[in-house]
């Protein structure tokens, strides 16, 4: 058992945070910090495993962000383990095990990450008590402690409202 770590060198996190996870070239991804889930998962598809001098290897696409299947990165990482989860309406699935580097709030440390189909969940990413315990507490009353990112929409200028003009004024004469 991990020793207990004194609340002044933890960061706090909101319930919600802006992640990255660099080694699998995503930059950017809406994670929900989920202290009930042990693990944490990555919404993954199209799951290729591949085995590679003796060692498995798993290839997968992410869509990162949420409501937008035009942008997706394609990843490869090694298979730590494949091991069974229990999904919260209780569905088991045996589900492939990575290791990656989490950049959180301008700290990074290593996680692990079950990659599963999360197409019909609210959010692509949990970040389970495992990848924080020992390194942050959660305010469930906030969220995005460490921002949000810049957005890039175009947002449209709103027309100057017309000032009268001289002509167009009534005379009060």
């Amino acid at each position: 058992m991990p020793r207990a770590v004194s609340p002044d060198k933890l960061v706090v996190l909101g319930w919600r945070e802006w992640v990255a996870l660099p080694e699998l070239g995503i930059s950017r991804i809406k994670a929900k910090i989920d202290t009930g889930a042990r693990s944490s998962s990555l919404h993954a598809f199209d799951l290729r495993t591949l085995e590679r001098r003796g060692r498995t290897f798993v290839r997968f696409k992410v869509h990162p962000l949420q409501r937008n299947a035009r942008e997706t990165v394609e990843s490869e990482a090694e298979v730590l383990e494949f091991r069974r989860v229990r999904s919260s309406s209780g569905h088991a699935t045996n589900r492939p095990v990575i290791v990656t580097e989490l950049e959180l709030l301008g700290r990074r440390w290593p996680i692990e990450l079950t990659l599963a189909n999360r197409d019909e969940m609210g959010f692509r990413m949990l970040l389970g008590r495992e990848a924080v315990r020992g390194r942050g507490l959660v305010d469930p009353g906030r969220s995005f402690y460490g921002g949000r990112p810049a957005s890039k929409k175009k947002r449209r200028l709103k027309k100057p409202k017309k000032k009268p003009t001289a002509r167009s004024r009534k005379d009060p004469r």
